[in-house]
């Protein structure tokens, strides 16, 4: 007797929602945002919970619009092309519309409740990462740098949704930490999936450097994280002395483990422990300022 093969079940609603918004990594966004709120608001209230649904919502439309744009190139890639619209699950025109609806919606709840520049700037990101950073990263592998703005945007949101100014200083110090931080993220990851990045036709680094070049520039780049990161000191984000231990800690492990980047033919496994590790670096860098903000109400 042949057996005969089964069509693979479609995901349901929610996984496809969950994977066309990205939701993990739009909800890295809605962090720092939550984190730029308490560094101003020196507490929680109320606007807090606006401040991050609408950051929120407007990551996820940005996310949605960016596989709308790629998902032909999606389609090439082993790592994406099951994601809902190279799948055939969710068509083009339906994720645009509701890209659409989820951007209006964030939009307007950050306008109404928090005033037009929180608004403003998460209109701003989407422009920035849809309209710029995706169309440049086909034609430059340097795209990120510029591309990094995206991860600036986020703390300036929750900054201005609770009262805080564009051009204080201090916001512009928290700002520069996850602008710096974004590139050697980046990188790492595209280093992990450089194969398929490059059959999608993406350039990337390894067709300008070597690997080990490329590792001694994500360590000079991991280095600038931590000393942008001593800025929030010099700029009085954080005052206190729980929040520097946090940071000091932090700052002389990530270092510390990085420098198995600049061994001798460094192995898939260490990059990926060193892309986990720069994750959780911003983590502690987003404990310290929120921690260090309660503790200073």
């Amino acid at each position: 007797m042949n057996a005969t093969a089964l069509p693979a079940a479609r995901p349901g609603w929610p996984t496809l929602f969950l994977e066309l918004t990205k939701l993990k990594i739009s909800a890295a966004s809605t962090f720092t945002a939550g984190m730029g709120y308490i560094a101003f608001r020196h507490g929680v209230d109320l606007g807090l919970l606006t401040a991050v649904v609408g950051t929120l919502l407007m990551a996820m439309a940005s996310s949605a619009l960016n596989e709308v744009q790629e998902h032909r190139l999606d389609a090439l890639m082993e790592r994406t092309q099951h994601r809902p619209i190279p799948s055939g699950a969710v068509s083009p025109l339906a994720a645009a519309v509701f890209a659409v609806l989820l951007a209006m919606s964030g939009f307007l709840l950050l306008w109404r409740v928090h005033g037009l520049m929180a608004g403003g700037l998460g209109l701003l990101a989407m422009i920035w990462y849809n309209g710029f950073y995706t169309p440049l990263k086909r034609r430059s592998a340097f795209a990120v740098v510029p591309g990094s703005v995206i991860g600036a945007l986020p703390p300036a949101i929750g900054w201005t949704a609770a009262g805080g100014s564009l051009g204080d200083p201090a916001l512009a110090a928290l700002c520069f930490v996850f602008f710096v931080w974004q590139v050697p993220h980046f990188w790492l990851l595209a280093l992990l999936h450089a194969e398929g990045y490059e059959k999608a036709g993406f350039p990337t680094l390894r067709r300008l450097f070597d690997t080990p070049q490329i590792l001694r520039l994500t360590f000079t780049w991991t280095c600038g994280t931590v000393a942008a990161g001593a800025l929030l000191f010099f700029f009085r984000v954080t005052t206190g002395a729980v929040a520097l231990a946090i940071l000091a800690a932090a700052s002389l492990w990530l270092v510390a483990r990085f420098t198995a980047l600049l061994r001798p033919n460094p192995d898939a496994t260490t990059v990926r422990r060193a892309f986990l590790r720069i994750n959780v670096y911003a983590l502690a860098v987003m404990a310290a300022v929120i921690l260090d903000a309660l503790g200073t109400k």
